[in-house]
């Protein structure tokens, strides 16, 4: 690894660090609430507060990274981070314990826009397709160690443990972004904010996530179900009426609608909305159901997140081969697979090895859909911006945040999560077929490779996803 690339190290780390702080407390969620006597109907919150927080946030803060520099506002978050996850720790009831979820997902709302942009940068624009699949892994990383380190550092010494593990994380994070990274480049021009699109998109983006994660407590019909969901919409159409057409535009609705991005978005919406549900699903299963403990439920779930891992690079490297769309599919398809035969093994009240099996399937799908969403998404013309970037991560954590709302609507037992699982493999078919190359199309070579032996993906670039 050469100087530059040692970059890599606090920006994996920081990807890392903000999705386990995502899902830390899926395992431990019976023990929380039964210690803040809290019913799972209220309860979500604690789950959905970060990522709602997140996603509503991602399209400014990932301007602002634009606007002051990706390094130093990396630095920011990750301190912001370490005030939420202290301030969880210390919770003494739910509404603290959700508050400082909120913070959380604050500080983490610039991070993955931001390390997708610097992460391409360290790595060089020939790269980009395996410098995605090394941000898939840090997420798939973080996905295996939010559970497992959930499950047993709340066994050991209970639920507040797992706040605590984030704070040297997020402080190596800053402490390496100073060491390692290059300084922000003073001479780019800054840019100014568009202040009604960038309000506008991220109230719309507020509104909706806000009437969907009020589903499970207040039930469909409530009045501020509808009346946050017609807010939402409202502002949603005023954010293109404010922006078309505006040369300075916080984000040209025209380019929202480029088939490249809306596909990318489309997967890995679909494939987050499936993790959500099954990363609080599966664990009320097993322990719920099966009578597992915390600790070895940890352990059963981190399946799912090995495969991410395990898959990431390999999904980077049929990305570049093959082009994004035909390997989007492919893994959406896997992912439909997995979630068929969870329902299935869930339906018959099957014990942890089937489950287990589908988790490591479900990983697989998932490994060969971030990777090529992330990719095309990042090279259409919204993803060239800060802005676009964040719209992208808001439409992923969006999502994940909904998908754990949907177990708390149906229920969470074995008839209910059967719903939970077919329900999400309908979207995720729906998404494979968008998804699906035209047929009749030739296949992608492998492309030119340089001296040194890199492949140059130009062409590639122009059919992925």
């Amino acid at each position: 690894m050469n100087a530059a690339r040692w970059g890599l190290l606090p920006l994996l780390t920081a990807t890392l660090t903000t999705t386990m702080a995502n899902t830390v407390v899926n395992v431990p969620m019976t023990s929380i609430l039964a210690e803040l006597h809290a019913p799972l109907s209220r309860g979500v919150l604690v789950a959905t507060a970060f990522p709602v927080t997140l996603a509503a946030l991602m399209p400014l803060s990932g301007w602002l990274g634009d606007r002051f520099g990706h390094r130093r506002v990396l630095s920011a978050a990750m301190l912001c981070m370490v005030v939420g996850a202290s301030g969880a720790a210390l919770a003494p009831n739910l509404p603290v314990l959700v508050a400082f979820r909120m913070v959380q997902g604050l500080a983490a709302a610039p991070v993955l826009p931001g390390v997708m942009v610097l992460v391409v940068q360290v790595l060089g624009e020939e790269r980009r397709g395996r410098a995605m699949s090394l941000w898939a892994a840090a997420n798939g990383a973080g996905q295996a160690l939010g559970p497992t380190t959930g499950g047993l550092l709340s066994e050991l010494f209970g639920w507040r443990a797992v706040f605590w593990q984030i704070v040297p994380l997020a402080a190596l994070v800053v402490l390496g972004g100073r060491l390692l990274l290059p300084a922000d480049d003073r001479t780019v021009p800054r840019l100014r904010l568009d202040w009604s699109g960038a309000l506008t998109i991220t109230g719309a983006a507020a509104l909706f996530l806000v009437s969907m994660s009020a589903v499970p407590s207040q039930g469909v019909g409530a009045p501020v179900v509808w009346g946050t969901a017609l807010a939402g919409l409202l502002a949603l159409v005023a954010f293109v009426l404010v922006e078309r057409g505006r040369p300075a535009a916080f984000l040209r609705p025209r380019q929202l609608l480029e088939l490249r991005y809306l596909r990318s978005s489309a997967a890995a919406g679909t494939q987050m909305f499936a993790l959500g549900a099954m990363l609080l699903a599966t664990p009320a299963y097993l322990v719920g159901t099966l009578g597992m403990a915390e600790s070895t439920t940890g352990v059963a779930v981190l399946a799912l997140p090995l495969a991410m891992v395990g898959l990431a690079t390999p999904a980077g490297r049929a990305t570049e081969r093959f082009g994004g769309r035909p390997v989007m599919c492919c893994g959406l398809l896997a992912l439909v697979a997995a979630l068929v035969l969870l329902a299935v093994a869930t339906g018959l009240r099957a014990g942890p090895v089937p489950v287990v099996a589908s988790l490591f399937l479900a990983g697989a799908g998932v490994a060969f859909v971030q990777t090529p969403a992330a990719t095309g998404a990042s090279r259409s013309k919204s993803g060239r911006t800060g802005a676009g970037l964040g719209l992208f991560s808001t439409t992923r954590f969006g999502a994940s945040a909904l998908g754990a709302a949907c177990v708390a609507l149906l229920g969470t037992s074995p008839p209910a999560l059967v719903r939970v699982y077919l329900t999400c493999a309908a979207l995720t078919a729906a998404a494979a077929l968008f998804a699906t190359p035209k047929t009749g199309g030739t296949t992608p070579s492998a492309g030119h490779r340089t001296a040194g032996g890199a492949m140059d993906i130009k062409a590639v670039g122009n059919r992925s996803t």
